[in-house]
This record gives C-alpha cells, structure tokens and sequence, in this order.
C-alpha cells in the first residue's frame, strides 16, 4: 500500500506535457537606491563595490521599507544586477541555485522543484514569491508554476531572498521563505539592447529586445519582448515530451509628477506551450487512461503603484495588480482572474520608533472545466480571497545599535478564517562591520483548492486479485492551515576588509502538516465486463516535527580583481504522526526529497580589458526518498566587452558529467539534466 501511494504522490496531477493521471507531488516591494548613499555609484557597477558597501545595499523585502542589510534581523540575501550577468543562467530557478539554503532540483526542461530549509517541491507550497511585490502564487496548487515565471533578466535590478518565515509582513504562505524578484526602474534601462543566447543542447535559442525611452523630462519608458525555445532534457525512453517554448512581451513607465510623488505602471502578456503529441487510450471502468498531450499556458498582469514621501523618511504607498492566467492541460482547463491591493503606510518621524502599517485585500476567482474524467475540483467555479492587517514597530533602544521589533499579520481567508502571524526580532549592531540578531515568528500555510477541494481517480496498478486497483483521492473539507514556529539567528561580519562572513541558524517547529488523512478503504466492485479494486484516501493534516539548521556564505575579496565566493548550508528535518495518524512512511518521503546538505563555490576572475571568467562548482546531497544519488557539477562562463556595448559569452552547464539526476518528475520518471555549451550575444547601445 506505502508504494504505490509514494509513486502517486511524485506526480504533478496532470501538468506535465507527458500528462498520465497521477497524484501531484507533496512534501514587494521596490528598490530604491538612497541618492546621499552611494552617490557616485551607477546602474551595472554593484561589482566596483567593496564587501564594506555591498552590506550597506538597501533592500526592502524584510519590512517592506528599504534598509541596510547591516540592520536587517533576518537570514537575507541578494542575487544582484551583477551575479545574474555572471552566472549564465537562463532562467529564474537557476538564478536561485547561488542562495544559500535554496533547493532547485531540475525535473525536466521547463519544471523544477524550489524549496528553502527542506520541504521542497515543485510547486514550492512553502514559499511566497513576488515580481515587482505581485505573488504569483496559485491557490488550484498552492504554489507557483515556475515554468511561466520568467522576465528579461537582464531587467531585473535584484533577487532578495527572506529565509525563514515571513507571515508578519507578507501573509500566508510565507512560511520557509520569501523571494522577492524586483526589476529595473525604466531609467536605468534607457537605450536599446539585443541578447540572445543558443547552441545548446536543451538552450536552443532565447532572446530579447528592449527600448528604453525618455519622452518627458520625468517620464521614463520601458517596452520589451523575449522568447525562448528549448529541448528536452535526457527523458527515459524515447518520447521527448518536455520540449518547450514561450514568448512574453510588456512595458514599464515611471511617472515623477511632483518632488514627492513617483508612479509605476507596467504590463505584461505570455503564451507558453509544451509536449509535441496528443493521443488519449481507454480501458477499464471507471477510467484508465494514457494522457499523451500538449500543455498551454498563457496569462498576462497589469501593475500600478503610487509612491507619496511625508516628512524625513515618512510615506505610504499604494499598489494594485490585475493578474489572469489560462492552463490548459491534458486532463483540465483553468481560467483565473486576481485583483490585489495594498495600502503601506511608513511612520519615521518618530525620536525611537519606525512604524510600517498597512491593509490588503485579494479576490481571486476562477473557472476550472474538466476534460477527462479523472481530475477534479469542485466546486468548479470559485473566489479564493484574502483579507489582512499588519503592524510592525521597531524601537530604537539605542539608536543605530540596539533594535527590537514587534509585528504581526492578521489574515481572512476563504478556507480558514482569521490567522495571526507575529513576530520578534532583536538586532545587536555593535559596530559598523558586526551584526548580530536573532527572530522568533509565527507562520501560517493555508489550505488551498488541492487540499480541500480536489478529487482525483488514478490507476495504481493494472491488474491486482479482482481486476485493475483504481487510487480515488479526495481533498478534505476540515483540513487546518499548517503551523511553523521558526527559531532563528545569525551574524554578519567583515573580517580586514576582505573576507565577509554572514552565518545563519534556526530551529523550525512545524504542526498540522499535510499528509493522508488516515487509513486507506478498500472497495470491490465487481461489474462486468471488468470487475476493479478502489482505494479511497483523503487528505489530512497528520504530520508534526521540527527541522534545524545552518547556513554559511563567506566572501572572499583579496584583490580588485579576484573574488571567491561560497555557501554551505545543512538542514535535518524530524516528522512524526500525530495522535489517531499513521503516516510514518508519508514522513519518511517528505525528509529524504530534500538534500541534507548543500555546498558551492564560484570565482570572479575580472581580467583587464574587458575579460571575465566565472567558474562554479556544486554539490547536492542524496534525496533518499527519490532514490537520487548525490551529485557534484560545475557551470563556467567566459565573457568578452568589446567597448561596452557587446558582450561576447561562451556558456558551459553540467560540466562535470554528460548528464546527472536531480529529482524525480511526472509520472515518478527521473529526466537526466544533460551537459551544455552555448553562447550568447548582449548588445546595448
């Protein structure tokens, strides 16, 4: 019975282009550059910066207000202009992999698996990820469908990654981690620029076009379009089903009316399609079917936001998106429509305090259609909304050096009602090189559509003693927000100018976890012609237990032209049943798919005139339950500028071997992740 539900439960309910009906897997902010900071510095040179400066890098995902990573009381990091230009990367996941305590498994060409502090999956449940302050989380999986998040990433101005939870500030589902992905302001992006990159064995072409325009003297204009195709990856067998491609295009404008006042208006639209067949067998009541199909997706948002300074630091902002998403997939079509707003109000002016208030408000309904009669969520029409409050006040016990911040959220949803989510957090800044901090919070990961709605029938095996066993999943109508209190503290340090050290550690405790809601029933049915055997299970929140932690990332700046940089980070997660729950083998798959420990190294050789090496090498440890090996590679990029308007890459990936597990995909298929070499053109002038 344990195996043929862990296979069941490695699958993505039908997203992948293979599409064989299966159980899905288990387990804002702006950037605003201080003009009296940094004066002299501009857009593309974060890489002049001394380790000193780069602390001093405002970022605004903690508090929702920007602030030194000096004074920061949590476990952040940013992936800046520069690392992305470094790294070669060619997606957002990839981009992730340079974070320490981020897990990105690869499953297949278009679909990874991102995870913080262990319970990875791919549809990183326990995360909350923003583009420009809109989450792109989806309440049909409780997630994000990474496979359509993608920008010109040569427009993205940073990557800041909260780890550990975040519930205070940005609600539900902040509950390992926040990834906040902040673009370019349109006047940094003025001119024009021409990339692309291919050649590669699964990167075969991607490129982009972006024009920057200045039409008025405070009115500032950004229009871009960018497409991809890529290969599949090495698939067992023969059938290449997860070859795909996507196009997106959009536009961004910045408004200065007055002194005070700064407005944003951006939109963007994509089509995305994967697999290359469409073939559907049937056999046996109540339904088996091979599902061997294309999935489209395509979508588009709108974003506004308005920006109004008081006095000294003082302000409030108010943001609104518009977001639609189709997926059309073999066994369902969804249409969804979210409406967001928030209001944030800063309070600086105060002798010893800083306040951050504010209120939001989601309504996001949809209309799902079955196709197939497998997979299901009813009711098909829906409005999942969320409602919140939150207050932060920092006190300034003394000024510059000692602060102690008190906060919580208070969300309304659909499914669970009210929630609170606070925090504390304490930050010791005893000199201008030293931080040291420590957190404790709570966090709330509400039930969504998949828990408490889904009903889904799948084959478990062909043929058993009274015909084919059929696995009838169901979601479950008392299913509770799970519970995280997470521990944690750090230090950050700057040793003779030339080593940064920035150590984190934590102690989670998590209660109500997901799992099956209890013992499986057996039921015979014997029709005729074809008699058949159906195991009916629900959903349960019957797992508690704690993870624990550490994460290290040293900086290593001995000369202007040479740095090295790495990160360690090691995580053991503990589960147990609860009291009236067996689930002690649904714990032991949740602890073995996520690697223990992880571990990597780059170089940044900048050579003079223009050249500029960058290898990287990275370990993952083993995921037990996946029966996936550890795996050790190494990525490398050369690069040339020729009089900073072209840049000339050869881009090498998965260099140490021809082709490396990472994770188990659809279908509990393992897709080799293949070695590459391709190039690539930036031209900007």
């Amino acid at each position: 019975m344990a195996e043929p539900l862990k296979i069941l439960g490695r699958c993505f309910l039908g997203l992948a282009a293979q599409g064989v009906v299966c159980l899905p897997l288990m387990a804002a902010g702006h950037l605003d550059m201080q003009p009296d900071m940094q004066p002299d510095m501009q857009p593309g040179q974060l890489k002049s910066l001394s380790l000193e400066q780069l602390g001093e890098v405002e970022i605004t995902t903690v508090s929702k207000q920007p602030e030194e990573v000096w004074q920061t009381p949590a476990a952040v990091s940013v992936v800046t202009a520069d690392d992305i230009r470094r790294s070669g990367a060619t997606s957002i996941p990839e981009l992730l992999r340079l974070v320490p305590g981020v897990e990105v498994a690869r499953s297949q060409s278009g679909e990874w698996a991102v995870g913080i502090r262990g319970f990875n999956s791919g549809f990183s449940k326990d995360l909350l990820v923003l583009i420009d302050g809109r989450s792109v989380y989806t309440p049909l999986f409780e997630g994000v469908y990474w496979d359509v998040q993608d920008l010109v990433l040569e427009d993205i101005e940073r990557i800041e990654v909260i780890r550990g939870p975040g519930g205070t500030i940005w609600g539900p589902n902040a509950v390992n981690g926040v990834i906040n992905i902040i673009t370019k302001k349109a006047a940094d992006t003025q001119g024009v620029m021409v990339d692309f990159t291919g050649g590669g064995a699964v990167d075969r072409f991607a490129g982009s076009v972006r024009v920057g325009l200045h039409p008025l003297p405070n009115l500032q204009l950004r229009l871009f379009a960018k497409g991809f195709t890529r290969g599949p990856e090495a698939n067992p067998g023969t059938d290449q089903y997860d070859a795909w491609h996507q196009a997106r295009g959009g536009f961004r404008a910045d408004w200065q009316p007055t002194s005070r006042d700064s407005l944003t208006a951006s939109a963007m639209a994509y089509s995305s399609r994967n697999g290359d067949q469409n073939t559907i067998g049937e056999f046996y009541p109540p339904s088996q079917l091979v599902v061997d199909g294309q999935q489209v997706a395509t979508g588009g948002d709108v974003v506004l936001r308005w920006d109004h300074k008081l006095a000294g630091d003082s302000g409030f902002y108010v943001e609104g998106y518009f977001d639609r998403t189709n997926r059309a997939t073999s066994q369902f079509t969804e249409t969804r429509n979210t409406i967001d707003v928030d209001v944030i109000d800063h309070i600086a002016n105060l002798p010893r305090q800083d306040i951050v208030v504010g209120a939001g408000l989601r309504e996001s309904p949809s209309h799902l259609v079955q196709t197939q009669a497998t997979v299901n969520f009813s009711p098909n029409k829906i409005n999942n909304y969320v409602y919140s409050l939150f207050m932060q006040d920092s006190f300034k016990i003394v000024p510059d050096r000692l602060t102690l911040t008190l906060g919580s959220k208070f969300v309304d949803d659909m499914y669970s009602g009210w929630g609170i989510q606070p925090t504390a957090q304490i930050l010791w800044h005893p000199k201008n090189t030293t931080t040291l901090w420590a957190s404790v919070a709570r966090a709330l990961r509400t039930p969504g559509r998949l828990d408490r709605d889904l009903s889904l029938l799948g084959d478990v095996t062909p043929s058993g003693p009274a015909g084919p066993i059929f696995l009838n999943v169901e979601g479950n109508p008392n299913f509770v927000p799970e519970v995280l209190i997470g521990w944690s503290a750090g230090v950050r340090q700057l040793l003779w100018r030339k080593v940064y050290v920035d150590v984190a550690a934590f102690h989670n405790q998590y209660d109500n976890i997901e799992s099956y809601g209890g013992p499986a029933s057996l039921f015979t049915f014997p029709t005729t012609p074809y008699p058949y055997e159906q195991i009916n299970i629900q959903f349960g929140n019957g797992l508690r237990g704690v993870s624990d932690g550490l994460e290290i990332a040293p900086d290593w700046k001995p000369v202007s032209w040479f740095e090295m940089r790495g990160n360690f980070s090691h995580v053991h997660v503990a589960l147990h049943s609860k009291v009236g729950y067996d689930q002690a083998s649904y714990a032991t798959s949740v602890e073995g798919s996520s690697p223990h420990r992880e571990a990597s190294v780059q170089g940044i050789f900048t050579v003079a005139h223009g050249l500029e090496i960058v290898p990287d090498y990275r370990f993952v440890s083993a995921l037990p339950a996946e029966s996936i090996p550890s795996y050790q590679t190494a990525d490398a990029r050369i690069s040339y500028l020729i009089k900073e308007h072209l840049d000339v890459a050869v881009n090498g990936r998965n260099l140490v071997q021809a082709r490396h597990d990472e994770i188990q995909g659809d279908n509990s298929n393992v897709v080799g992740i293949k070695r590459e070499v391709f190039g690539g053109l930036a031209w900007k002038w």
